[in-house]
């Protein structure tokens, strides 16, 4: 049985990337996420990748939900941030707010771990991590609906940098 700590982050970036167009990367994203870490949850049961994910994905971009260390977003606190991350500056440009570079249109319970998943192995593995290593651009959290927002708004939105430790540790 494979662990945790022996997937490859590319891997799964890759089998999230190309979900729609394969079923072979349906399949490997499906093994990934669905991995045992060796740990339990809070409640006792295994620790799965998808539950690692939505823990990592809550503490990073979930802050106003109120999650306690541990806690996994569920598809509300997922929808609410998705929104809210783009990458580099603050500015109008779609292919900067990163669910629409991503397609997708709508996050809810089909593919809320699955968006989640690309976020956290993009900031890992991904162009993302070779943006930030490269370029200095990184994912940034901004106010929510920013496709509504008026061009005063998204220049007085609050930023914050959201980065992971060095090393990419799980």
């Amino acid at each position: 049985m494979s662990t945790a700590s022996a997937i490859d982050v590319k891997k799964l970036y890759e089998s999230i990337v190309g979900f729609d167009e394969s079923e072979e990367a349906r399949g490997t994203y499906y093994k990934l996420m669905d991995t045992l870490t060796g740990k339990k949850n809070k409640s006792g049961t295994e620790e799965t990748v998808r539950d690692r994910v939505l823990k990592a994905y809550g503490m990073l971009f979930c802050e106003d939900a109120g999650l306690s260390p541990g806690d996994r977003a569920q598809t509300s606190h997922v929808a609410d941030t998705a929104d809210r991350l783009y990458i580099g500056d603050a500015g109008y440009d779609p292919e900067h707010w990163y669910r629409m570079k991503h397609h997708f249109p709508e996050i809810d319970d089909d593919n809320y771990d699955r968006f989640a998943a690309l976020v956290i192995s993009d900031m890992n593995s991904g162009p993302l991590h070779d943006a930030a290593v490269n370029d200095g651009e990184v994912l940034l959290v901004g106010e929510p609906d920013p496709l509504h927002m008026t061009a005063a708004q998204r220049r007085n939105q609050k930023l914050r940098e959201v980065t992971l430790p060095a090393g990419g540790d799980n």
